[in-house]
């Protein structure tokens, strides 16, 4: 599956328009790791629990974006985004979308 930010993949031609495709994942960081990002927020520096998680969670949206464009026949994704929104204390979605076509 090919994955471009862009409205195209250059050097090929797009053959068939799937439309919109996503993927979603919510997450939540455990207790300990949330009191350990606390004190790290009065010292400062890199919170890298949570950048693991963020890496992960992005890792998963778009891996079921690919799954749902793979089901259309597509063979690439345009116009790649992703979104983030707070769902509950503690929680934050990832939602990955772009639009799904066949290239050749």
């Amino acid at each position: 599956m090919l994955l471009t930010n862009i409205d195209c993949v250059p050097g090929k031609e797009i053959k068939q328009h799937f439309g919109l495709v996503s993927g979603s994942t919510v997450r939540a960081k455990h207790f300990v790791g949330d009191f350990f990002a606390g004190l790290k927020n009065v010292v400062g520096g890199e919170l890298k629990g949570y950048t693991e998680l963020l890496e992960e969670a992005r890792g998963e949206a778009v891996n079921r974006m690919a799954d749902q464009a793979a089901q259309f026949g597509a063979n690439a994704i345009i116009n790649i985004r992703f979104s983030t929104s707070s769902v509950a204390a503690g929680a934050a979605e990832l939602y990955a979308y772009g639009t799904a076509v066949l290239v050749g």
